[in-house]
């Protein structure tokens, strides 16, 4: 019996059920194929995940979830107007069915002028290896027992601790392989692992949870599942006998995790799409103050093991380090092709997202941490934990839910919860005093705790 070319070959050493040839070869016969029907152009990506994912509760098993998915996604164009298509079927017969079904959805869809695939001179031309892939052969058992672990931490820690929401250990892995008809071929496997857990602390009309977790490329780098716990109880003991404060204005601090998000609040105000809308409070700005003076915000899409690293974006655009802020100044939009080519400007290769930001202010000192950074609020609000999604990123309105700690004379006096925390983001930017040494990791955004000069708190 004739072998096709198409017949998977397994990696028992990686984990994968499909290698990086077998997915080379899906591509390119799936770029053939639309070749062949008369697209103008064509790109496609193979794609295949798997993971295993463990939750325990109080002392018992809860979940065990192995996970294991595919992927071949096909995106034809015909002249500019494009269409897409993907299936998890890998026999060629589903793929010309698939690339079939792109190329009718291209052929009824309007024209676009700016629709299209990336100039050939901003693909990526090397590839840097970036140490993304760790793959982790844990068994159910073993993350049974870190994640039992963990919680067992957090129940130790201290008998006001009487309860939890449980803990999990979860190994995922994935990789792809990409290519289109600019010149663009590229894939890489990577992995994130992590461990978590959420206790619960106090009884009766006084009771309070919190949560931690670790996430890391490598399990090797992850935190440890007693530490974990243990600063998980920490944190919700920490929130016990909270109270209500009265409305008032003042400064604020947003713990370092928190922080991130509003440096997630300047990418998604300076991404293509908000900015092409004109639906972003940050339009047209430029080489225009975005952030104090002090402040500085870079860009480095090549770190090893980095949770936002790349060397190339979705495009196959390749990808790298800029500053983005200069001095408080916006010297770099986030921009696809299609939304630079909106704007009428060239592509930024954060197509798919931004890539391993960091913030920081130079004022900074390496002793400033939280303590520091709680001197430096004097009297204020410090935020460790933000409900609902309160934000205008049209008009830059900020209105959100939180609880954290009432500071005075640079020491935390009390726990407070149900208030809520209002503002602009453009004011709210430009009114960062300082950043924390306290720098923590959220995904692609690194970030100390930042203080800002003034918010509204309403409370009773």
């Amino acid at each position: 019996m004739k072998t096709s070319r198409l017949q998977p070959a397994s990696r028992p050493d990686s984990g994968f059920a499909y290698t990086r040839p077998f997915f080379e070869n899906l591509v390119d016969t799936a770029l053939a194929h639309a070749k062949k029907l008369g697209a103008t152009d064509a790109g496609a990506e193979a794609s295949e995940g798997c993971g295993l994912s463990v939750s325990v509760r109080k002392g018992e098993l809860e979940n065990v979830e192995r996970n294991r998915d595919k992927s071949l996604g096909i995106t034809v164009y015909v002249g500019h107007r494009r269409g897409n298509a993907s299936t998890s079927d890998f026999s060629e017969s589903a793929i010309a069915r698939t690339v079939q079904a792109a190329y009718d959805i291209a052929s009824f869809t309007a024209e676009d002028p700016v629709s299209g695939l990336p100039d050939e001179d901003d693909i990526v031309k090397e590839q840097p290896e970036l140490d993304l892939f760790f793959p982790w052969a844990v068994t159910s058992e073993e993350a049974a027992d870190l994640a039992l672990e963990c919680e067992e931490a957090a129940l130790s820690t201290d008998k006001r601790i009487t309860n939890s929401e449980g803990a999990g250990v979860s190994a995922q892995q994935s990789h792809f392989f990409s290519a289109h008809t600019h010149g663009f071929r590229g894939g890489y496997a990577s992995s994130r692992h992590s461990i978590s857990v959420a206790p619960i602390a106090g009884k009766g009309s006084d009771m309070q949870r919190d949560a931690w977790y670790s996430s890391m490329r490598s399990a090797d780098e992850l935190a440890s599942p007693q530490a974990v716990g243990r600063y998980a109880a920490e944190r919700a003991l920490s929130r016990l006998k909270s109270r209500k404060i009265k409305t008032t204005q003042c400064a604020v601090l947003f713990e370092s995790p928190l922080a991130a998000g509003l440096l997630g609040g300047l990418v998604q105000a300076t991404s293509g799409g908000a900015l092409y809308r004109k639906s972003t409070f940050l339009l047209d700005s430029l080489g225009k103050p975005v952030l104090p003076k002090h402040m500085d915000l870079v860009e480095d899409p090549h770190l090893k093991r980095g949770k936002g690293s790349s060397p190339f974006d979705d495009e196959g655009v390749t990808t790298k380090a800029r500053k983005v802020v200069d001095a408080g100044r916006l010297e770099g939009y986030f921009l696809s092709t299609y939304s630079a080519r909106k704007l009428g400007m060239k592509t930024t290769g954060n197509a798919g997202g931004s890539h391993n930001l960091t913030l920081t202010s130079r004022l900074t000192k390496p002793g400033d941490d939280l303590d520091e950074m709680l001197r430096k609020l004097g009297t204020g609000l410090f935020v460790i934990e933000l409900m609902g999604q309160g934000v205008n990123y049209v008009t830059g309105d900020y209105s959100r839910g939180a609880s954290g700690f009432w500071v005075e004379k640079g020491r935390i006096a009390f726990p407070v919860e149900e208030i809520t925390i209002a503002g602009n983001l453009k004011d709210m930017l430009m009114g960062i005093q300082a950043v924390g040494s306290d720098t923590y990791n959220y995904g692609a955004k690194t970030t100390g705790s930042i203080l800002i000069n003034k918010m509204k708190v309403a409370g009773s």
